[in-house]
Parts: structure tokens; C-alpha cells; sequence
């Protein structure tokens, strides 16, 4: 039997967000943020909808004035997950969005400086058993601040663990520690330094992201390399992929950057092959067609927790291998290709049929499992 060697996870302490935990051993958590104005609550529902659907497990919504504080509350009675109000400069659109019921606070120490007003948030947060995020960036850090560290990756990094530190003792002065932190910059050097000496000051949980870390495919690389490095090294509670596109893309990337280092299950885990001279069927329409087919399988057994791995390849070097080792499989040969259920071949099928024999066996073992 294969021994499970699994990922170190740094200790820290639970905090509660609605229905979900943050820290204490729970699972990494996935998030993202809407992309539509506050204020227009269906088409914010609407987008909600969509990332519940891609599996989010928490939103975060802008609250840039009052207007968009007054909405959190309609807006939070129509979804399903968790809601987090993102505040700045403005103390009181804090206490407007905790009045509207939200499940948790973003802060950003950047703009939000006089103590007074913090501790008036903290106060009142603690009054409803609500969260706070103290969420450092980058772009955001104090100017008088940012002066006092040299202008590097480490200095950055210990200027944004010095802006997260100084809050959480405003926050632990009025006896709150329902606490998340953040510490995100674009560089991926500064962001996971930074992430590295906080993990080693405190125990509270860490929301782990790149932000502004851009377009795919930069985005995402920039986005895998940083939250994979520190995910590697057990550093992280909930993450979010931050890229300029669709939220559900945020959602999806995050998905399986914990897929593969099976740090969450569920859902469809595809293996496929590059393709190269050696293809002797139409590679890119099969694969394409398979995974568009599989999609809303995909987010069911997401949903119940139940992993399975299809692979679909393209010649007999990897192929057979890869396929037999798969739940289920094709290998493709001349224009036909081999379906492996559990190891086992159990059909051969012309090229055209591949695509409808692949889905069709994984449905049955999916109905089968259900």
C-alpha cells in the first residue's frame, strides 16, 4: 500500500466566518471578489451565483460608499456563501456594512490610520462575533512607514509585516483576536517573504494571495508560483487568485492549485497530454470537447467531495501508462483510442467515438458512485 506523504500545515488559530472556518486545521479555503458595482445588487447577486456554482467559499464585496454599504444586507439575504464587506479610508462604512449583517471585515491599515477609529470597528465587530482581515498591500503601505525599510523584496515585505502587526495591536488592545491577516504584494519575491515572517510572529490564520498579479496566463503563473511556494511550505488558511478577468477564473485557479497538491478533493482531475508528432488522432477538439462535457459533472462532485481522474492522451509512449492509471482513461493510437476503466482496457473505439465512449464510462462511474 502507497504511503501518503502529505503537505506540512502551520498551526494556527480558528476563526469563524459564517458557516466556514478559517485556520484550526480546516481545509484552505478558496475566495474571490465581485467585479460589478456594490450598488447593483441582481447583477452582484447574479455574479455570486456564478462563483458559488465554480465552487467559491467566500466573496468579498467593495464598499466604496454609503450607498454600496446600505446594499450588503439585500445582497447577502439572496447568496448562499459567506459575505466580506473590503474597507477603506472610511471607518464608518465599516460599521454601516456590520449593521447590514456582513460575516467579515477587510481593513486595510494603509488608509484606515487613526486608532480610534479602528478600535471603534473592532469594538463593534466583537459586539456581533464578526471577523476582521487586516489586509496589508503593497501599493497601500504608509508612506512614513514604507520610508522607515529599505526599498527591496525584504524590505518590502518587513514593511508590510510591520503595518499588519501594528493593527493587530490596536485590534488585541480592546481584546479582539478574531483575526485574519494579509500581507500581498505583485512581486511574488516580497509576498511570500513577507508570509514567511509572519508565520513565524503569529498564529493567525493567513489569507494568501499575488495581488494585482494581472492577465492570464502572467496572472496565473505569477499567482502559482507564489501561493504554491507558500502552500508547500503550509502557509495558508484561504486564498485568492487575483487576476484581471472573471471572477469564476479566480475561483477555477485557486480550485486546482489545491487540487494539485491535494490539499482540497473533489471534482474532475484531468490529465492530458501536450500532443506532439507522434498524435495520431485530433488531439485539441477531443480534449477540448471532453472537458466542456465534464464540466457540470465537474462542480457536482466538487460540491459532494469526490475526486475523479480521467486522462486522455495521445499516443502509446505515456498513454496506456497514464491511462490505466487514471479511474478512467484513453490512450489513442491510429485514429482509434483505448478506454481503460480501473486499469482495465474494456473497448476500442474509432476516433470519432472517443469523445462520447470517454464521457459516457465516466458518468457511469460517477452515477455508480453516487
Amino acid at each position: 500500500m502507497a504511503t501518503a506523504y502529505p503537505l506540512p500545515r502551520r498551526q494556527t488559530r480558528a476563526v469563524t466566518v459564517g458557516r466556514l472556518t478559517l485556520g484550526g486545521g480546516a481545509p484552505v479555503s478558496v475566495q474571490s471578489m465581485t467585479k460589478t458595482p456594490t450598488v447593483d445588487v441582481d447583477a452582484t447577486v447574479a455574479q455570486i451565483h456564478r462563483l458559488e456554482e465554480a465552487g467559491c467559499d467566500l466573496v468579498r464585496l467593495a464598499v466604496p460608499d454609503t450607498a454600496s454599504a446600505q446594499a450588503l444586507g439585500a445582497i447577502k439575504r439572496r447568496i448562499g456563501i459567506p459575505l466580506a464587506a473590503d474597507i477603506h479610508f472610511n471607518h464608518q462604512l465599516a460599521l454601516i456594512a456590520l449593521e447590514q449583517g456582513v460575516d467579515k471585515l477587510r481593513l486595510n491599515p494603509g488608509n484606515l490610520k487613526r486608532p480610534e477609529h479602528v478600535r471603534a470597528v473592532a469594538e463593534a465587530a466583537k459586539a456581533r462575533g464578526v471577523p476582521i482581515r487586516i489586509g496589508m498591500n503593497n501599493g497601500s503601505i504608509d508612506p512614513a512607514q514604507r520610508a522607515q525599510f529599505p526599498f527591496t523584496p525584504a524590505g518590502n515585505a518587513e514593511a508590510l509585516v510591520a503595518g499588519a502587526l501594528g493593527h493587530i495591536a490596536l485590534l488585541e488592545d480592546v481584546g479582539f483576536t478574531d483575526i485574519v491577516v494579509s500581507l500581498k504584494a505583485s512581486d511574488v519575491r516580497t509576498t511570500v517573504l513577507a508570509y514567511r515572517l509572519m508565520a513565524a510572529q503569529r498564529d493567525y490564520p493567513l489569507h494568501v494571495g499575488v495581488t494585482e498579479a494581472g492577465l492570464p496566463p502572467e496572472g496565473l503563473i505569477k499567482s502559482a508560483l507564489g501561493i504554491g511556494t507558500l502552500l508547500g511550505e503550509g502557509i495558508s488558511d484561504t486564498l485568492r487568485v487575483s487576476l484581471t478577468a472573471d471572477p469564476v477564473e479566480e475561483v477555477v485557479a485557486g480550485w486546482e492549485l489545491l487540487r494539485a497538491l491535494e490539499l482540497r478533493s473533489g471534482g474532475i482531475v484531468l490529465t492530458a497530454c501536450p500532443t506532439c508528432a507522434r498524435c495520431d488522432v485530433d488531439f485539441d477538439p477531443i480534449i477540448r470537447a471532453v472537458k466542456a462535457r465534464l464540466a457540470d459533472l465537474d462542480r457536482r462532485l466538487r460540491a459532494g467531495g469526490r475526486t475523479l481522474h480521467v486522462a486522455v492522451m495521445g499516443c502509446e509512449v505515456n498513454g496506456p501508462g497514464e491511462a490505466r492509471d487514471a479511474d478512467v482513461g484513453v490512450a489513442s493510437g491510429k485514429h482509434t483510442g483505448m478506454l481503460f476503466r480501473h486499469g482495465v482496457e474494456i473497448a476500442r473505439v474509432p476516433e470519432a467515438e472517443i469523445v462520447d465512449a470517454l464521457v459516457r464510462e465516466v458518468e457511469a462511474l460517477a452515477d455508480a458512485g453516487a
